[in-house]
């Protein structure tokens, strides 16, 4: 099991009454509403990074898509498409 770690943090004292509204309605504790909400977090922000990374990759690749398409699947396109995108890894 994960070893826990006591922190201490500070809040408004109108967030504190939205979690123990929150914490009362579900039969919880504090530190499980906030142990939950991290890791909600932390979960969320990894996707957004991750839209981002996939955003830029299709953004970068685009021009060379389009010309690939138009142009056919020569050789010399194809090389400099696979090398287009292990670069973009």
């Amino acid at each position: 099991m994960t070893r826990t770690r006591r922190i201490m943090i500070s809040v408004p004292s109108n967030l504190l009454k939205e979690v123990d509204k929150a914490v009362k309605e579900e039969n919880g504790n504090r530190s499980q509403f906030i142990r939950e909400a991290i890791q909600m977090y932390i979960l969320e922000r990894k996707k957004c990074m991750l839209r981002e990374k996939l955003k830029d990759g299709y953004q970068r690749m685009a021009a060379l898509n389009l010309i690939i398409a138009e142009e056919g699947s020569d050789e010399i396109s194809l090389d400099h498409y696979e090398r287009e995108l292990a670069e973009a890894e």
